[in-house]
């Protein structure tokens, strides 16, 4: 089929050569709903062509011939109408693309806004009904996909997903009729329904590019998009990517709930003693902060504490993020914009120009990012970070290896946090685990073995709980999610060290030299706490070395 298609394209590159017209890819470029509307349907496939852009009064059309009589009888009704038409010279399969835009046309133009309203009534019905995975699942299966329509499919999957906290929602598509819907639930994906008809999948995924303000008839290349849910007093972004895969498109909406980040620092889980490092940090008027870990471990939501702590009308507080996701009231959030020249790099030189107190960069990817970074926390700001490392000390190294000066670290650098997200057992089914004789003496050891600053009083009369199972966590055994945590300060210790070697060796001897608390140690402290469960902890720092 793509051969084909190749074949179709070049043929049509010929005759535009010939014609002396200019020649579109139809399934690289975007196609207005409302240049469809300038032409009916019956007469586009007729004439064989359809207009794919308008603005004010110039309007394009792609045509399959543009010489035949029925493509010039509407060029020229067009032209009546006093729009100036560039004529473009498009293949047959892309033109067929294009038609089947047309069951949007009929839509109402508030519907095309980038905003989805689900009415007050509808959102309570759902949240009221699709409680757990088991009622989506029902409601989903009970659903005639032949006859349903693609906004009706999306409110009760939005409505399920948004009632049991859902991060993501997963469209998947199958190669007949086993396309699939999953769900993300504490870092986890769960399938809720595997029995989407082909024809029904690709009308959804059609709907949620229409929406999003995605490319209709763009199939074969990855699109990025978002639109906008009104519950209640809130807002919800939806933040859409869509892939090519084997059997359609795939689509991956992450919900923004902005309550999910609107948290303080001690509801983070970040125990008191390391609080007080915390508290120490992003008091100071300048230097840098970087918080470590892979992607979806929380490190955007730590950062958006510390600003939402520090936040006062006195001090000025500029962010560089891509994108931004959450809203903080009182800040200055921009984005990156890389077709604008925007870059995290030229962003950060524009915003140090702005005289603020405080900048987040929402991430540092590259050399020029990090020494503008680096620089700025040394002439006066407070820089806060992100860098994808596996722990704390790691993140020296991986800057020297984006090529930073050694020299320049040190001085600038005041705290590397590491963090992961656990799964909390669920207060109401988690059950009392019989402790293993052998476990007595190592917890025993390990407790002994933590630094003095840690309570240890809190941890003497513990209990160790297992998952069990309920309506309540969807019989999962866990409801929602707490960080753990590692902190590794700046320091002349520290900087001496960078001028000497920059090994993870040397770093972790000076990080137990200032007794820090590793990221699984804080895990093993949350399990004796009964917040989360040896498994999960081994499931996300390792094995345990007692």
């Amino acid at each position: 089929m793509r051969l084909r298609r190749e074949g179709e394209e070049r043929s049509a590159q010929r005759l535009a050569q010939t014609l002396k017209y200019p020649h579109v890819d139809l399934s690289k470029t975007p196609v207005s709903v409302e240049a469809l509307r300038l032409i009916p349907e019956s007469e586009a496939r007729e004439a064989k062509l359809a207009a794919i852009e308008v603005s004010v009064k110039k309007v394009a059309v792609a045509a399959l011939d543009p010489r035949t009589p029925q493509a010039q009888k509407t060029i020229k009704n067009l032209e009546a109408k006093k729009y100036q038409v560039k004529v473009f010279v498009s293949s047959l399969t892309g033109l067929e693309e294009v038609w089947r835009s047309y069951r949007f046309v009929k839509a109402e133009a508030g519907e095309i806004t980038g905003r989805v309203k689900i009415e007050e009534k509808r959102l309570e019905e759902l949240s009221g009904r699709l409680t757990s995975f088991p009622a989506i699942q029902k409601e989903i299966s009970a659903i005639d996909f032949s006859k349903a329509l693609p906004v009706a499919v999306l409110e009760t999957v939005l409505g399920g997903a948004l009632s049991i906290k859902a991060s993501d929602i997963h469209f998947e598509a199958g190669e007949k009729d086993d396309s699939k819907i999953r769900l993300r639930v504490d870092g986890l994906l769960h399938e809720v329904f595997g029995k989407i008809p082909k024809k029904s999948y690709d009308t959804v995924v059609s709907r949620v590019k229409l929406i999003s303000g995605l490319k209709l008839n763009v199939h074969e290349v990855s699109q990025d998009g978002r639109f906008t849910i009104n519950v209640g007093n809130k807002e919800i972004e939806i933040r859409v990517s869509v892939i090519p895969a084997e059997f359609g498109e795939n689509i991956v909406m992450r919900i923004l709930d902005p309550e999910v980040t609107n948290i303080g620092l001690s509801a983070l889980g970040i125990r008191e003693d390391d609080l007080v490092i915390v508290y120490n940090q992003i008091s100071k008027p300048n230097g840098l902060i970087l918080n470590t870990g892979p992607t979806g471990s929380g490190k955007t939501t730590t950062l958006y504490a510390f600003l939402r702590h520090v936040n006062n009308p006195e001090i000025k507080i500029i962010t560089l993020e891509d994108p931004i996701e959450y809203r903080i009231e009182g800040v200055e959030q921009t984005q990156v914009d890389e077709e604008a020249g925007y870059t995290f790099a030229n962003g950060l030189r524009a915003i140090v120009r702005q005289d603020p107190d405080i900048i987040l960069v929402g991430e540092v990817r590259d050399l020029d990012t990090a020494d503008i970074a680096l620089q700025a926390s040394l002439t006066g700001h407070l820089v806060l970070s992100t860098l994808h490392t596996n722990d704390a000390v790691g993140a020296i190294p991986r800057l020297v290896n984006l090529g930073v000066k050694p020299s320049t670290i040190g001085p600038a650098l005041n705290l590397v946090i590491a963090q992961r997200l656990v799964r909390k057992l669920c207060p109401h089914c988690k059950k009392e685990a019989k402790i293993d004789s052998g476990i007595a003496p190592k917890v025993k050891r390990f407790l002994d073995g933590l630094p003095e600053r840690v309570k240890r009083s809190d941890y003497v009369k513990y209990k160790i709980y297992e998952s069990g199972g309920c309506d309540k966590c969807n019989n999962f055994g866990y409801k929602g999610r707490i960080g753990i945590y590692e902190f590794l300060k700046g320091g002349p210790e520290i900087e001496e060290s960078i001028l000497k070697e920059v090994s993870e060796v040397s770093l972790r001897k000076l990080a137990d030299a200032q007794d820090m608390v590793t990221m699984q140690e804080d895990g093993i402290l949350k399990v004796l706490l009964g917040i989360t469960s040896f498994e999960e902890i081994e499931s996300t720092s390792g094995k345990i070395e007692w």
